[in-house]
């Protein structure tokens, strides 16, 4: 980084839905040594943050009324020692985020800066609310006020009158704990209290919740629904459409907490799958992914991969594993010659087809049953490699044992998580979550296994309903005594995430 480049990036992060992002701020999020968040910004963001970058909460730095300063020297003193600092607000940082008095800051500090903006709590919420902010029906200007300001202090900067004859849409910042005081001092303005009024609360996210009333009833109905910080006010004709545009809240899981237990490096489309249909998915690996501890067996096999005439995945993981070990030995896909691949299902045909290689065999059904049943006709009497974790069930070995020379290594290890004092268990056993995702044997075993009574009784009772992805996972799940409310059809995820769906409609017919 030469001087004349920014040293210090002022980004936006949005309202708090991750897809709001913009590519400037990933890309300056990928670049930083030291990012200085808000609390409210969205913990999915620090995804973007490269290997070895510092992470820190501004609430960490000090009291609220103190904090200002505390947050202009931690910019300085990161940049003057060279580091890249991202300073990431949540909205807009121009838009009643300090992010001015942070710039004034930098450049009397002869810190060299680059303003990122970034979609601003109104128009998130207006937005994921249904709520157009101007309308050539009914409105063709729009005002975003603070208010945090209190209206009956003797000397206001905002002018109320002028506010109460605005002939447009009025949106208030960080106004739901003076909510009456804003409505009243509109309607002593000359108001309507007849106007339409509508609170966001936790906008963009799958938390949010929309009230709508009227300018004169808005405080009363906000203190009987429990809505609280952060929520925005929207004031105005417009608010009357929502009827009719609401989209983000009308998602067939909105609001729904589900609970999603795949190993870490898996969970992130499942997670972005839920978030694209309204869930609130909760992360919480029940099975760990490790390398074997013996690798000895995988690389003898490796050294004869010429004698196989099949090589056989049973899991991504075990594409992954395998291959990363073949290049770490030196070799590449060559050394896999004229052997054909059997994939299991789709995922693992996709994973397969990142290494630029086309399967051979995927069954029409994902499940060992059916692989075996593939294959027990083209392997007859070959040589057949079968790749996958060090536990599970021996079917596929022992049904191919029967017509073709099978070898089984084990290129990954699955060891239980421990899953105590996980917080995601405590929501589950508080009745926080209403879904649980098993998507696999050893999973659902390992997760079932440190439920408490409570949660299980919460199962039993279908207040916690668990979705298996195949008929094995569920055979599972019923030998330890609890129910299946829903099962994937496709045994992936996209099954899965079906069964959900379905499971979510009936409950709301």
């Amino acid at each position: 980084m030469t001087d004349a480049e920014p040293k210090v990036f002022l980004v936006g992060a949005g309202p708090g839905n991750p897809g709001l992002l913009t590519l400037r701020a990933v890309e300056c999020l990928s670049r930083a040594d030291l990012i200085l968040y808000d609390q409210l910004a969205a913990a999915p963001l620090l995804e973007h943050t490269r290997a070895g970058a510092e992470c820190v909460c501004v609430s960490e730095l000090g009291p609220y009324a103190e904090r200002r300063p505390l947050i202009h020297r931690a910019m300085i003193d990161a940049a003057q020692r060279g580091k890249v600092v991202v300073r990431l607000k949540g909205g807009d940082p121009f838009v009643f985020g300090r992010g001015g008095e942070e710039a004034e800051a930098l450049r009397a500090a002869g810190i060299s800066f680059e303003i990122v903006p970034g979609v601003t709590a109104g128009l998130g919420a207006a937005a994921f609310a249904g709520i157009p902010l101007t309308h050539r029906a009914y409105s063709s200007a729009v005002a975003f006020v603070t208010g945090h300001e209190d209206p009956a202090k003797e000397t206001p900067a905002i002018d109320w009158e002028a506010l109460a004859r605005f002939p447009g849409t009025l949106v208030f910042y960080m106004g739901v704990a003076r909510l009456g005081g804003i409505a009243a001092a509109l309607i002593e303005k000359g108001k309507t209290p007849d106007t339409p009024a509508a609170l966001v609360h936790w906008a963009t996210t799958s938390r949010q919740r929309t009230l709508v009333s009227t300018l004169g009833q808005l405080a009363e109905a906000a203190r009987a629904a429990q809505f609280t910080a952060p929520s925005l006010v929207i004031i105005g004709p417009v608010v009357a459409l929502r009827e009719q545009v609401q989209w983000f809240e009308r998602r067939p899981l909105f609001g729904k907490g589900v609970l999603v237990t795949r190993p870490r490096h898996q969970a992130g489309e499942l997670m972005r799958r839920l978030d694209e249909l309204g869930a609130v998915p909760i992360e919480l690996a029940a099975v760990e992914i490790r390398e074997p501890k013996d690798w000895s067996p995988v690389d003898a096999a490796l050294a004869r991969l010429p004698q196989f005439q099949w090589l056989v995945f049973t899991s991504v993981n075990g594409v992954r594993w395998f291959f990363r070990r073949l290049l770490e030995s030196g070799r590449d896909v060559r050394a896999l010659g004229a052997v054909q691949l059997a994939a299991i299902g789709p995922s693992t045909a996709e994973a397969l087809r990142a290494f630029h290689l086309e399967p051979d065999l995927v069954p029409s059904r994902y499940c060992s049953e059916s692989l075996a049943e593939a294959l027990r006709e083209r392997a007859a009497g070959q040589r057949v490699l079968l790749v996958r974790a060090d536990r599970g069930r021996e079917l596929l070995r022992e049904e191919l044992a029967q017509s073709a020379q099978v070898e089984q290594i084990a290129v990954y290890s699955q060891v239980d998580a421990d899953l105590t004092g996980s917080e995601a268990l405590k929501r589950l056993r508080d009745g926080e979550l209403d879904y649980v995702t098993l998507t696999s044997s050893n999973i659902a075993r390992n997760l079932i296994l440190a439920l408490d009574q409570t949660s299980r009784d919460r199962i039993t009772a279908g207040q916690v309903q668990l979705v298996s992805i195949s008929p094995v996972t569920s055979q599972t799940v019923r030998e330890l005594g609890l129910p299946v409310a829903g099962e994937a059809m496709g045994y992936t995820t996209k099954g899965l995430m079906e069964a959900l769906v379905r499971l979510a409609s009936r409950k709301s017919a």
